[in-house]
């Protein structure tokens, strides 16, 4: 829960393993077997090129989704959560594309999905439990599914180890995707599953790849603002986005946009195809230009490069709004060094570099704005580059 100057703190993640247990032996009458954790996630820069086969850097939160589990030997899944009224029911055998609606879906998909996958998977009881802002495009639904997959993974007796982190990614791309129905690119998955603290995770989308990119004890921080204008990736703007590309590149006769150039501009006639395109080619192009800018420790051009990536998913990849658009430039101009929408936008957060000591004179003039302008002012957290799913 936000404090009263609006700042969302991620809370002791002892104390919520241990509250989460006792929710579900209040809920379930019994006690857990395991507890399975995982992030949330910011991408720094890279945004809607992960579908497109391209680069994003993202970090992992200190907030994370905790998920409670114990077997059941019947078939049966029930779900419940701290967040919400609402209890699912059903059959395991009964789940399939379309068959699970709402939030559960993110959690039950995990279990599907994990027998697809050749889990051994019979049914279980699970409580979730979280501090990840919800509806805020810092991807609170992959912190569910990884939390679950490592809990239900934890009832099978799957040791945590690279191999199992690196094998529960499509486990849950394909729960999002194909039980929820949310038309995601992995990138949410990826960082949940792999992200390491004081990093952030460059992932590269076409050869599968990740590595590290140390960020550096002289890193200003990453303030993130929370619009409150609710983010949902199954509402059409992110699919009709992805369809663009995908017509785009098959015109282009590229396999991903990943593939195509400036100069592939002149080859499209729909304008606003050029724009989608336009935005893919250089965005990927600034995540290259920000990791170099992180090597070289110069956060400035870093802040620049934040900017010229909102621009260009403002005007050409059309998906901010104008709470995004007031909390960046409110931001860069009270001294932030740059600032930018992050997620798949139409609402959702936006992302300031501050430098030691600004973040509070920032926050407190985007909530200013937000409040002259109308709007209720945005919630806040600090992204700490923090480590990935665990289970205890």
């Amino acid at each position: 829960m936000p404090t009263s100057s609006g700042e969302v703190h991620p809370g002791d993640p002892a104390a919520l393993v241990a509250s989460t247990r006792e929710a579900y032996a209040a809920e379930f009458g019994r006690e857990a077997e395991v507890v399975g954790h995982a992030p949330g996630r910011v991408n720094l820069i890279g945004e809607h090129t992960d579908y497109n086969g391209g680069l994003c850097l993202p970090v992992a939160l200190p907030h994370r989704t905790y998920a409670a589990a114990g077997a059941r030997d019947d078939g049966i899944v029930r779900v419940a959560s701290r967040q919400r009224e609402d209890r699912w029911e059903g059959a395991l055998d009964d789940v399939a594309p379309g068959s699970v609606d709402g939030w559960a879906a993110y959690a039950v998909g995990v279990l599907w999905a994990l027998r697809e996958a050749g889990h051994d998977v019979t049914g279980a009881d699970l409580l979730v439990d979280s501090t990840v802002p919800v509806g805020a495009g810092l991807s609170s639904s992959a912190a569910i599914e990884c939390a679950v997959a490592m809990a239900v993974t934890g009832l099978a007796g799957e040791a945590v180890d690279e191999d199992l982190l690196r094998a529960l990614v499509p486990v849950c791309i394909r729960a999002e995707t194909e039980i929820a129905g949310a038309p995601t690119g992995g990138l949410d998955q990826t960082v949940s599953l792999l992200a390491r603290p004081g990093a952030a995770l460059l992932i590269d989308f076409t050869s599968g790849s990740s590595r590290q990119v140390p960020l550096g004890s002289d890193a200003p921080e990453v303030l993130v603002m929370d619009t409150g204008v609710a983010h949902e990736l199954t509402d059409g703007g992110y699919g009709a986005r992805r369809a663009d590309c995908e017509a785009a590149a098959k015109i282009l006769g590229v396999p991903s946009l990943r593939a195509a150039g400036l100069a592939d501009l002149d080859r499209l006639d729909d304008k606003r195809l050029v724009r989608r395109v336009r935005h893919v080619v250089t965005e990927i192009h600034r995540v290259h230009d920000t990791i170099g800018a992180i090597e070289e420790d110069d956060w400035h051009e870093v802040g620049r490069l934040f900017v010229e990536s909102h621009r260009s998913l403002r005007d050409d990849y059309e998906v901010s709004c104008p709470e995004l658009d007031l909390a960046v430039s409110t931001a860069v101009d009270h001294g932030a060094l740059g600032a930018r929408m992050t997620g798949g936008g139409f609402g959702g957060s936006a992302i300031a570099l501050v430098e030691p000591g600004n973040r509070e004179r920032v926050a407190a003039a985007v909530a200013e704005a937000f409040t002259a302008a109308g709007y209720r002012p945005p919630t806040t957290l600090i992204a700490v580059a923090s480590g990935p799913a665990a289970r205890d």
